[in-house]
């Protein structure tokens, strides 16, 4: 089994991040390379915090080996046998051999680190850049990121000038390379400590939250007044952003050299803005470079990245739309279906998706009844309390960490129990579920967060190149002092524990931090305190309160701008429940009239052309009593439609139907 767990785990990890970035990202419409470099850091973090709790029992095995052979001793198969106290030293079934994972950290961080801090910042500006060509938009992202590398490269040859000036510093290479990953990851561990502080306590209350059915429908129609907001701004800069198009289109024509950008400009635009552009523009006419002005190659750049941009949110909103939809709809099936008699669950509108017969055979609607006004609600409390009793451990472990005698931390405590008794598969699994806890508060953090629309993870395909590209930068810059974090709790870590044992092949990696003392005895120790302050205010909601009174509307239960916005999202629900309602309506009454009269007409037609080949000699008589004959029917079909039509009912009156297209009405103008 040496080295079996560690290529099933390198296996497992990549299929989880290609899942995840298939559930956010685009395949068919982002570029390869940016779908390369996110599946590339999503996977490499990944596989860090799932390879880790296997070097932590090697390392423990190992330790367990060097303690053996420093006293006579005999070996026997998978393991060792002290003489004198008869104690083994087990092999772990996912023992990994020595060197391996020393080169496989060694390759795993460094290019992390590359993708981190040169790869994925140049690809950030490539990606956002309105160039039209591939040297356009490397002249772009260079000029764009001069700053950023001019800023450490500025700062590493101040440090490297006061070294070879100052006599007392005598710094080797690998001495420069531990201050390198320290600087890394102290600038990681300041993120970290944050973004922690914000997950213990929301991963926790938000499950304790779902539970509650009101709360959850009054949050949904409070998204959904917000969300209505963003749209109506999306659609509106969608607009004018086409209105430019528009006229750019119209000036410039085909015999012109930016004719080629304006082309790619076009193709950028959604299909029914090129149909109208296509109609309205003639092409034919010669350009007059004396006569007219023309927009500039560096003013089209700047509306290829402006028409980009505005097509990716347009069309991002209209799929949350939809997705909010369903959910709203949803909580109010189970809020109607609470009470139900028959506990049988009723959907309000059939499913759009097609269902899965293997799935529907099991699920049915009583089992779906009894999971989702019975079990559910408990199940969410039940897990509510155990991912709260998670956090409080953790915060205490945060807090006591640096104590080795006695040992307060409450990992560290689990992990040497588990040692004395090399109970390797209960040291994996601890190690695996403390740092998958960790990776969880942070990692979900990430992907909460949004910074206005410059950073935003949605799912269902439509999170953009620059939000994805930027994510990865995150997970590299978070993971490794993540890990050391977690190593420094379990006092696996001998800069924390004191002790002159084997360190595990990651600590190896990272270097000794001996050479920057007060980062390795102060800031790597006490900072991390800071998680109970950031746990009490994200308790008391201060961010979201600091937020409200800024202007940016967040869900609080006691503000009258929430309740405006809830009852504002619970109109706009009932509106698009009644539209679709009649969708259904109409769809069910064409089915019906099909039913019943399109299999009449086809038996008459058939009968028609039947007679005409059957009986040639009496063809004119035959044939006008055959189409009188239809012509009844047919008659009376038409007049079954009439009255179908005359009793349709009517749409409501919506101000966003008076003009679908703006391109149709300003061409008029």
């Amino acid at each position: 089994m040496s080295g079996a767990a560690l290529g099933l785990e390198i296996v497992f990890v990549f299929f989880l991040a290609l899942f995840l970035l298939h559930r956010y990202g685009d395949f068919k419409k982002q570029h390869r390379l940016v779908i390369i470099a996110t599946l590339l850091a999503w996977y490499l973090c990944f596989l860090i915090v799932f390879i880790l709790p296997l070097d932590v029992s090697t390392t423990i095995y190992n330790r367990c080996k060097l303690a053996v052979n420093s006293s006579p001793a005999e070996s026997n198969g998978s393991y060792v046998t002290l003489a004198p106290s008869k104690q083994k030293c087990f092999k772990p079934w996912s023992y990994i051999p020595n060197g391996i994972m020393p080169i496989f950290w060694r390759v795993v961080y460094w290019t992390s680190q590359f993708l981190t801090w040169i790869l994925l910042p140049f690809m950030q500006s490539y990606a956002r850049s309105g160039g039209f060509s591939i040297t356009g938009k490397i002249k772009t992202a260079l000029i764009e990121n001069a700053i950023y590398y001019g800023t450490y490269l500025l700062i590493f040859g101040a440090f490297l000038i006061y070294v070879a000036v100052n006599p007392n510093f005598n710094l080797q290479w690998n001495q420069l390379q531990t201050i390198g990953i320290a600087a890394a990851n102290t600038w990681g561990l300041f993120l970290l400590v944050l973004l922690l502080g914000y997950g213990l306590v929301e991963i926790p209350r938000s499950h304790w939250n779902g539970a509650k059915r009101g709360y959850l429908l009054m949050k949904t129609y409070f998204k959904a007044a917000k969300l209505m907001t963003e749209k109506a701004d999306a659609e509106e800069n969608l607009e004018d952003i086409m209105e430019e198009v528009r006229k750019v289109s119209e000036s410039i024509k085909y015999n012109h050299p930016l004719r080629k950008c304006v082309d790619t400009i076009l193709k950028k635009c959604p299909t029914e803005y090129q149909e109208r552009m296509g109609r309205n523009m003639d092409d034919y006419e010669d350009f007059d470079e004396r006569q007219n002005s023309y927009p500039s190659e560096k003013s089209l750049v700047k509306l290829h990245k402006q028409v980009i941009y505005s097509v990716q949110r347009h069309r991002r909103t209209q799929v949350q739309w939809q997705i909010l939809l369903e959910q709203a709809f949803y909580l109010e099936d189970v809020a109607k279906n609470e009470t139900s008699a028959t506990r049988q669950f009723v959907h309000t509108f059939h499913s759009q998706e097609p269902e899965n017969k293997i799935i529907r055979y099991f699920y049915t609607p009583t089992v779906e009844w009894y999971w989702e006004c019975l079990l559910r609600p408990w199940f969410y409390r039940v897990l509510a309390v155990v991912l709260a009793t998670f956090s409080v451990i953790v915060v205490w472990s945060e807090c006591t960490f640096f104590s080795t005698k006695p040992v307060l931390s409450l990992f560290a405590v689990f992990i040497q129990l588990a040692e004395k008794t090399y109970n390797y598969i209960y040291i994996e699994m601890a190690c695996f579920l403390t740092i998958f806890f960790l990776s969880i508060c942070v990692y979900s953090t990430v992907f909460r967060i949004r910074v206005f629309n410059y950073y935003y993870l949605a799912s269902h395909h439509q999170t953009d190149a620059y939000s994805l590209l930027f994510s990865g930068m995150l997970f590299c810059r978070l993971t490794p002092p993540l890990c050391l974090n977690f190593l420094g709790l379990t006092h696996m870590d001998a800069t924390i524990s004191h002790k002159n044992t084997q360190p595990t092949a990651y600590t190896s990696i990272m270097g000794s931090m001996r050479v920057l003392s007060f980062i390795a005895d102060g800031f790597y120790i006490y900072y991390p305190m800071l998680v109970v302050i950031l746990c009490i205010a994200t308790y008391f909601s201060l961010g979201t309160r600091c937020l409200n009174l800024l202007g940016f509307q967040q869900f609080m239960g006691d503000s009258e701008m929430t309740s405006d916005l809830i009852d504002e999202g619970k109109e706009l629900i009932r509106r698009e429940k009644r539209k679709r309602q009649r969708q259904e309506e109409g769809e069910n009454r064409r089915r019906e009239w099909k039913e019943r009269y399109g299999n009449r007409d086809d038996s008459t037609r058939n009968r028609v052309v039947h007679t005409d080949q059957k009986e040639s000699s009496f063809s004119e008589a035959n044939t006008n009593r055959s189409l009188s004959k239809y012509t009844r029917s047919n008659g009376r079909t038409e007049r079954d439609r009439i009255e179908l039509l005359q009793d349709a009912e009517p749409l409501d009156f919506n101000a966003d139907s008076i003009n679908d297209d703006p391109l149709e009405a300003d061409s008029g103008r």
